[in-house]
């Protein structure tokens, strides 16, 4: 179970001013390329799953995910995750033609065909989006700032997955407050918010 904390932030002023703040702490970028999947006959999405292969950093490292029965309330946000690395060049090789996913040898992909049972069809490719991701390490913490770029617009957040979320709440709100940094809860993963084809209001 994945546990994270996600609080959007307004802008791209927002956002900036953020990482202002932030900038002796930051420890790296990374550039995100991100591809859905679903079962031809919408496999995974009728039991609130997801296949994705995210791509990091011109193709650097491939990681494919399985997530499924993601809850998130009051910007804490819980999902159960399994994920691995996989060849970057067998990554794309599935990105164009979905129907190699079903023959690609992971332990991810095998548990998405077998427990949710994707059938003769094999997977198809939703879409995606790209992000870029900056990585902080603050007060033992380790922050994602977030710029999210989909084809109908852009988000903006900050991530930190933990063991304690609502402490680590607390310590984002009172952080953005004294910053004077807006920000609100986050409603809705980046993975909802691709779906639905809209930015969240």
């Amino acid at each position: 179970m994945e546990v994270e904390v996600k609080m959007r932030l307004p802008d791209a002023a927002a956002h900036g001013a953020l990482a202002a703040v932030l900038s002796p702490f930051r420890l790296k970028t990374h550039r995100q390329d991100n591809l859905c999947f679903d079962g031809a006959a919408g496999e995974l999405s009728s039991h609130r799953a997801v296949l994705r292969l995210r791509f990091y950093d011109d193709d650097a490292i491939c990681v494919v995910s399985l997530k499924a029965n993601a809850v998130l309330i009051n910007g804490v946000s819980r999902v159960a995750e399994d994920e691995e690395e996989l060849d970057p060049a067998i990554g794309r090789s599935c990105v164009a033609e979905p129907a190699r996913l079903r023959s690609v040898e992971s332990r991810v992909v095998k548990r998405a065909r077998d427990e949710f049972g994707v059938g003769d069809g094999g997977f198809v490719c939703l879409g995606g989006f790209k992000n870029v991701r900056d990585v902080y390490e603050w007060k033992g913490l380790k922050l994602e700032l977030d710029e999210t770029k989909y084809e109908f617009g852009t988000c903006y957040e900050i991530e930190c997955e933990s063991a304690d979320p609502e402490g680590v709440k607390k310590l984002l709100e009172e952080f953005l407050k004294e910053n004077e940094i807006s920000y609100s809860y986050s409603k809705a993963s980046k993975f909802a918010t691709f779906r639905s084809g809209k930015l969240p209001q």
